[in-house]
C-alpha cells in the first residue's frame, strides 16, 4: 500500500530533456547503499586515524564518559567527582558511550559514537528524500562534504547525533502521515524522547520541520473545513508533551534564564555550514555546488519539493529569532544552519537517469569529499606534533593530581587551530584519574559533578580559563573582583597546564612553578609546595 501522502510527495519539476533510452537507468536502492557506505568509509578515515579527534569540546565529553564508566572502580575518580543521574536534555552520548566502554576502550567506543552519528545525518537525508519524493535517489549524498563543518569541529557532539535522528523523525512522519493517527504520533513521540535527550536544540530542530510539513499541508488542504484542519494541524504537537515534565523537573531549568540574543554572527553560523580549516577549500566547495545547482537547473535536471520553500522561510525565521544563548548554552542559533541544509537538501531531486548525468554527479560528488576530508586530515595531522607533545606530557602527572589549566594569552582558544588544545587536559582524568578545572560540570547542562570539597577550585560554569597575568595577581592570595576558583592556586593545585605558550617562553613564577615540559603551544609546570617555595625563596 502507497503510505506517502500526495499532497507532500508533489514536486515542482520542470520538463527534462530528451534522453536516448538506451542510455536511461537509474540508482537502485542496493546501488545508493553501498555507495552511502563507501562514502562513510572515506569520510571515517580521520576519525580512525586519531583515537582523540582535535574536536574542541570532544575530549572533554569523553573525559565524563570515561568517568560515568569507571568511577565505581577508581577511587581517584570516586575522590573528585559524582555522577547525578537527571532527565537533563543532553545525555545521548553519556548513554551510549559508556555502554559500549564495557567491551572497548573509550577512545574506541567514542570513536564509534562520531561515525554513528555522521551516519545518522547522511542516511537520515536519503530516508527523508525517500518520504517525499516516494524513491530512492542518490542526490541527498551530496552533503556528504559538509558532515565536516564547524559545529563538528567544536564537538557539539550530541546536538549533531541529535540532527541524524531529526531527519529519521521527519523522514517516519512524511511516510506515516496518512495513516492511523495513533500509530503516527506514537513513532513522533518516541523520537521525541530521544531527541529530547540527545539536545534541545535537536529537539527544536524537528519541531521546526514538522512545523514547515504542516504549514505546507494546511495550505494544501485550505479547501476543506477549517476548525478540523486546525485540530489535525495542533496534534502535531501532542508527541512534544512528554518533553514538559521532563524538563520541568530537570536541573536545566535552572538555567532558563541565562539567554541573550545577538545580532553579529548571524552570517558567521552561515558560514559554519560549508566551514573547516581553509577558506579557500571552503569557497571551493561553495562554488562548486552553485555551479552545479545552475547546470542542473539549466538543463532541466532538478526538483525541488514544495516543502523546500516553507522549510527555507521557516528555518530563516527561526534562525534570525534565536538568541545567541539558551540555557547558558552557547551557540544556540550558530548550531542550526547545518541541520536545516541537510533537510533543505532533502527536499531536493535529480534526474540521474541519463549515464552521463550519474558519471558526472558521481565525479563531482567523489571529488568534493576528497577534498574535504584532505582538507582535514591535513590539518589534524599538523597538530598532531603539539596533541602528541600534550599526550606524553599526561603520562608525568601523578594519579589522582589536581590539576589547574590557564592561558599564556587572555584572547586564545577561538580560532580552529586552537580547539585541539582548548580541552585536552581533560585527557588527564582518563589517563591519571585527576580532578582538572576545566571539565564540564555544569549543573543542569551536564549529570557529572565535582564533590563538595573540590568544588570551589574548579570551573562550574564554562567560563574561559585565567590568563597568566590573572593567575600571577592570586598565586597567594584572592584576586581582585572575586571570588574566582583560582583563588591561592599554589596551595590547591598539584600541577597547572599553561596553553598557547611562545616557543621557549619563560616561566612566569618561578616561585611557584617548576617547569615539568615545555611542549609546542603549551608548557606543563609542577606547583611547588610551602616547603619548596621556602627553599627557593
Amino acid at each position: 500500500m502507497n503510505v506517502h501522502d500526495p499532497s507532500l510527495t508533489s514536486t515542482m519539476a520542470l520538463p527534462k530533456m530528451a534522453l536516448p533510452r538506451r542510455r536511461i537507468g537509474a540508482f537502485s536502492g542496493a546501488h545508493i547503499a553501498v555507495l552511502t557506505a563507501l562514502l562513510l568509509l572515506v569520510v571515517s578515515i580521520p576519525i580512525w586515524t586519531n583515537p582523540v579527534p582535535p574536536l574542541s569540546d570532544y575530549v572533554n565529553h569523553l573525559a565524563r564518559m570515561h568517568v560515568i564508566a569507571d568511577i565505581a572502580h577508581d577511587p581517584n575518580l570516586a575522590r573528585f567527582y559524582e555522577i547525578d543521574w537527571a532527565p537533563v536534555p543532553n545525555l545521548m552520548m553519556d548513554i551510549v558511550v559508556p555502554m559500549l566502554a564495557r567491551f572497548m576502550s573509550v577512545y574506541l567506543a567514542g570513536q564509534i559514537f562520531l561515525l554513528s552519528m555522521l551516519a545518522l545525518m547522511l542516511s537520515g537525508g536519503l530516508a527523508l528524500n525517500r518520504a517525499l519524493f516516494g524513491r530512492w535517489s542518490a542526490f541527498p549524498l551530496i552533503a556528504a562534504p559538509l558532515l565536516f563543518n564547524h559545529v563538528f569541529l567544536v564537538g557539539l557532539t550530541n546536538f549533531i547525533f541529535g540532527i541524524g535522528l531529526a531527519l529519521w523523525a521527519l523522514a517516519a512522519w512524511v511516510a506515516l502521515r496518512e495513516r492511523h493517527w495513533s500509530l503516527r504520533l506514537g513513532v513522533s513521540a518516541v523520537f521525541v524522547i530521544a531527541l529530547y535527550f540527545c539536545h534541545l536544540s535537536a529537539l527544536g530542530v524537528y519541531g521546526v520541520g514538522l512545523l514547515a510539513i504542516e504549514a505546507h499541508r494546511l495550505w494544501l488542504r485550505r479547501r476543506e473545513a477549517l476548525p478540523m484542519r486546525l485540530v489535525d494541524f495542533c496534534a502535531t504537537g501532542v508527541p512534544f508533551l512528554p518533553t514538559v515534565p521532563l524538563l520541568l523537573m530537570s536541573p536545566t531549568m535552572g538555567l532558563a534564564g541565562q539567554y541573550y540574543w545577538e545580532r553579529l554572527g548571524k552570517i558567521d553560523g552561515l558560514i559554519y555550514i560549508i566551514q573547516c580549516y581553509s577558506d579557500i577549500v571552503a569557497l571551493a566547495l561553495l562554488a562548486t555546488f552553485i555551479a552545479g545547482a545552475v547546470w542542473a537547473i539549466r538543463h532541466r535536471l532538478m526538483r525541488v519539493h514544495p516543502l523546500f520553500w516553507v522549510m527555507l522561510a521557516v528555518s530563516a525565521a527561526v534562525y534570525l529569532a534565536m538568541p545567541r544563548v539558551l540555557f547558558a548554552t552557547y551557540m544556540g542559533d550558530q548550531r542550526l544552519p547545518i541541520a536545516f541544509v541537510f533537510i533543505l537538501i532533502a527536499c531536493i531531486d535529480m534526474d540521474l537517469r541519463h549515464r552521463l548525468v550519474r558519471r558526472g554527479f558521481l565525479t563531482v560528488l567523489v571529488a568534493l569529499l576528497l577534498v574535504r576530508v584532505i582538507e582535514v586530515d591535513t590539518a589534524w595531522a599538523s597538530l598532531s606534533t603539539s596533541t602528541s607533545e600534550f599526550r606524553a606530557s599526561i603520562k608525568r602527572v601523578k594519579p589522582g593530581s589536581r590539576v589547574l589549566v590557564a592561558y599564556a594569552k587572555a584572547d586564545a582558544g577561538d580560532t580552529v587551530d586552537d580547539y585541539a588544545l582548548v580541552h585536552l587536559a581533560c585527557q588527564a582524568i582518563i589517563e591519571r584519574s585527576a580532578l582538572v578545572t576545566t571539565a564540564f560540570t555544569v549543573k543542569g547542562k551536564q549529570i557529572m559533578h565535582v564533590r563538595p570539597a573540590y568544588r570551589s577550585i574548579v570551573d562550574t560554569e564554562d567560563g574561559t580559563p585565567p590568563s597568566t597575568a590573572r593567575l600571577l595577581l592570586a598565586a597567594d592570595k584572592p584576586a581582585p573582583n572575586g571570588p574566582h576558583y583560582w583563588d591561592d592556586w599554589s596551595q590547591h593545585y598539584d600541577y597547572l597546564y599553561l596553553l598557547f605558550t611562545d616557543t621557549d617562553a619563560d616561566n612566569p613564577d618561578p616561585k611557584h612553578m617548576t617547569l615539568v615540559q615545555d611542549g609546542t603551544n603549551f608548557q606543563l609546570y609542577r606547583i611547588n609546595k610551602p616547603a619548596e617555595n621556602a627553599i627557593q625563596h
